[in-house]
């Protein structure tokens, strides 16, 4: 099994900065695409950026021009570097990896970490 774990979650007023980091462990696995899925209260899951082996990016338009994502291959670590936070994107982040393991391509998911901007 892949595990995926996030952190960096948190309080932050709005204007403010957070990164999140997923880092993915377990043994024999390829990675075809990373990134992020937002899910605020009462509301579907929705991505927020991906980013894909080889480079290309992928982001919701509400992250567009605030949000970067990236990747450090030799860590199997993504980040998401979040700025000029606003209220409408609080919610639980969740890490996404799209993941060969034994010949098996699968999604897998991070546990959730919670991130609340205050206005």
């Amino acid at each position: 099994q892949v595990q995926l774990v996030e952190s960096g979650g948190g309080l932050v007023q709005a204007g403010g900065s957070l990164r999140l980091s997923c880092a993915a462990s377990g043994s024999s696995f390829s990675i075809h695409a990373m990134g992020w899925y937002r899910q605020g209260p009462g509301k579907q899951r929705e991505l927020v950026a991906l980013i894909i082996t080889g480079g290309s990016t992928r982001y919701s338009d509400s992250a567009k021009g605030r949000f970067t994502i990236s990747r450090d291959n030799a860590k199997d670590t993504d980040y998401l570097v979040m700025n000029s936070l606003k209220p409408e994107d609080t919610g639980v982040y969740y890490c996404y990896g799209d993941i060969t393991m034994d010949g098996v391509r699968r999604r897998y998911w991070g546990q959730g970490t919670p991130v609340t901007v205050s206005s």
